[in-house]
């Protein structure tokens, strides 16, 4: 039986049935960051993160095409991921809300390939543009990792609309 068959008598699925099915999977939550024209720092919260490759190193974002600054992410040659701490919800939601300067009181600093990093980020990755093409309502931006920083610490949660974190032992 072709795919082709299954899809012409199946009923499509809602945007709120897949946003509930896939938020039933667990993700680490990142801030995305480039640099604007003007050289100030742009970025957003992303939870749609994952290593592609290790031989090139590789990572991708997903990027919804209403997003505010999705043209600073389709002209920059690098791009930055800070990955958040346990605790760090405020800077989650803060990156997710437009209308405002994301940056304002958010301890930061410029990357070595001139990218806005989080300064406290569990990890933080800076990448050159390896590929970029829209797919449905995003872009997939995949980039090649070429400098990371990693610290102690455990990760910010997100599952089910919700902030969390791990168990401790």
């Amino acid at each position: 039986m072709s795919s082709e068959g299954a899809q012409s008598r199946m009923a499509p699925v809602s945007s709120e049935e897949f946003r509930r099915a896939c938020g039933r999977f667990v993700t680490g939550v990142t801030i995305a960051s480039v640099v604007d024209r003007e050289g100030g720092p742009r970025g957003l919260t992303v939870s749609s993160f994952t290593s592609v490759s290790l031989d090139p190193p590789l990572v991708l974002i997903c990027l919804g095409h209403a997003v505010t600054n999705i043209d600073d992410f389709r002209r920059a040659r690098y791009f930055g991921i800070s990955i958040l701490r346990e605790r760090e919800e405020h800077t989650a939601s803060r990156f997710a809300q437009k209308g405002h300067d994301r940056f304002e009181g958010v301890d930061w600093l410029l990357g070595e390939t001139g990218v806005p990093l989080l300064a406290h980020a569990l990890a933080s990755i800076e990448c050159a543009v390896y590929q970029r093409f829209p797919s449905g309502d995003h872009d997939i931006l995949i980039g090649e990792v070429v400098r990371t920083c990693v610290n102690d610490g455990h990760p910010l949660l997100y599952f089910a609309r919700r902030y969390g974190r791990l168990a401790q032992d």
